[in-house]
């Protein structure tokens, strides 16, 4: 069953990924033309993960202690104030150039979208029944590629025929739509909320009324609450306690690593070097690749029923099958059956990372989902960054072509690490509280 509140949090969320992607193309063609610096307009995307990288240690504080739907809140109508702001100083009313000051706006809007993608993960369950949770997130995941897939392209055409402020113009109403709609979101497991400010969680009120009570009867006493040392670890300790939940992080940290020789400059490389085509073709790959991820995501909704029944064993499959895909797809030299392989690619990477996202929400119990979701997105994105700096060395020492074939042996090591864990799989794991 799913609750309308799933509803208005995918929504909002397919919303504002879409505006995200139309901002980054209209700003970096707006640093770019204002610069000609390609440096000053990569510094974007740069900024904006780095920003987001220091959000992600900050989380387990804000989940802990303020109820998900108002970080939704706050962080989308943060975004849209300060996106809004930086719109309206780039305006031909204003021409604004003070980069310094750009940057800063994107920093901070960066920093309020850290701990949207954790809270979304962790409301998901809590808003739909066990029964329709792989399904919602086949849906969500089929969601977040269509944006990619269609918002990069769209974005670059708006860009191109309306300019970059209109763009802007657009980006900031779609932020204040998505904000708006954040405000039906309702979080089952806490009490109705009294008012859009109502923000506290109900274990941080219950906590304070106590306190309260305790220092009135007797104000020598003391009722001691975790520190915030105590909350910023909570996740990495519940990970470490769990053995299927530290199987599954590792698991993912380790495709991740792999996953990053998908990025668009390596396959510019790959498509001049080894395809011998140019910059159009290398357009059709990116096409491609994305396209099947969204196919994937149709695919696990369709057919969910029966991967509910041996979701371990999907999630091997669609890993084993990404491998091998890889794996031929860097000792392919011929142009249209490259463009297949990528293709194919997509299912099988949608299957292993939903099965993978289900499995973790059904590791935890819903209250400590956010903490986790939290610990792993920071580690992930910085996983991600290092991956680019290592899989960069591995292209230029060792070939475009062997970097492809070690980040298909990385995802072999991944299915080891399941394999090697499958026994965690078969029963339900007692999460250790810390």
């Amino acid at each position: 069953m799913f609750k309308k509140s799933f509803y208005y949090l995918w929504g909002s969320q397919a919303l504002s990924n879409t505006v995200d992607v139309f901002y980054l193309v209209a700003l970096m063609t707006f640093v770019l033309s204002t610069t000609n610096s390609i440096m000053f307009a990569t510094l974007v995307p740069f900024i904006r993960v780095t920003a987001q990288l220091a959000s992600g240690f900050l989380a387990p504080l804000m989940v802990a202690n303020y109820r998900l739907p108002f970080l939704l809140t706050i962080s989308q109508s943060g975004q849209f104030l300060l996106f809004s702001l930086l719109a309206f100083y780039l305006s031909p009313w204003i021409g604004g150039n003070s980069f310094l000051l750009i940057y800063g706006i994107i920093a901070c809007i960066s920093f309020l979208d850290g701990w949207t993608t954790p809270a979304r993960n962790a409301l998901v369950p809590r808003l739909v029944s066990d029964e329709v949770l792989m399904k919602a997130n086949g849906m969500v995941a089929t969601t977040d590629q269509v944006v990619q897939f269609a918002g990069w392209a769209l974005s670059g055409l708006m860009v191109a025929k309306l300019g970059a402020f209109p763009v802007l113009v657009i980006v900031a109403a779609g932020y204040g739509i998505a904000m708006l709609v954040t405000f039906w979101i309702e979080d089952p497991l806490e009490p109705p909320r009294r008012g859009i400010w109502d923000r506290r969680t109900a274990s941080k009120q219950g906590y304070m009324a106590l306190k309260e009570a305790q220092t009135a009867s007797d104000p020598s006493s003391e009722i001691k609450s975790p520190t915030r040392w105590d909350t910023l670890k909570e996740g990495w300790v519940l990970i470490w306690k769990s053995p299927r939940l530290r199987a599954l992080t590792v698991m993912d940290v380790t495709d991740m690593f792999g996953g990053s020789v998908w990025a668009g400059a390596f396959m510019l490389v790959f498509v001049k070097e080894v395809l011998l085509k140019d910059e159009q073709w290398w357009g059709y790959i990116n096409a491609s690749y994305f396209a099947g991820a969204v196919i994937g995501g149709l695919l696990v909704v369709a057919f969910v029923g029966r991967l509910e029944k041996r979701i371990f064993a999907a999630m091997l499959a669609g890993m084993l099958g990404y491998a091998l895909l890889t794996t031929l797809f860097a000792v392919n030299s011929y142009a249209p059956l490259a463009l297949l392989l990528v293709l194919l690619t997509g299912p099988m990477t949608e299957l292993a990372a939903v099965s993978r996202r289900t499995l973790i929400q059904r590791s935890a119990s819903k209250e400590r989902l956010p903490q986790i979701f939290s610990a792993q997105a920071t580690l992930l994105n910085t996983v991600f960054g290092i991956s680019l700096l290592a899989m960069s060395g591995i292209a230029e020492w060792l070939g475009i072509v062997n970097m492809y074939l070690f980040a298909a042996g990385i995802t072999l090591l991944a299915i080891c690490t399941g394999i090697v864990n499958r026994s965690s799989f078969r029963k339900e794991v007692h999460i250790v509280e810390p």
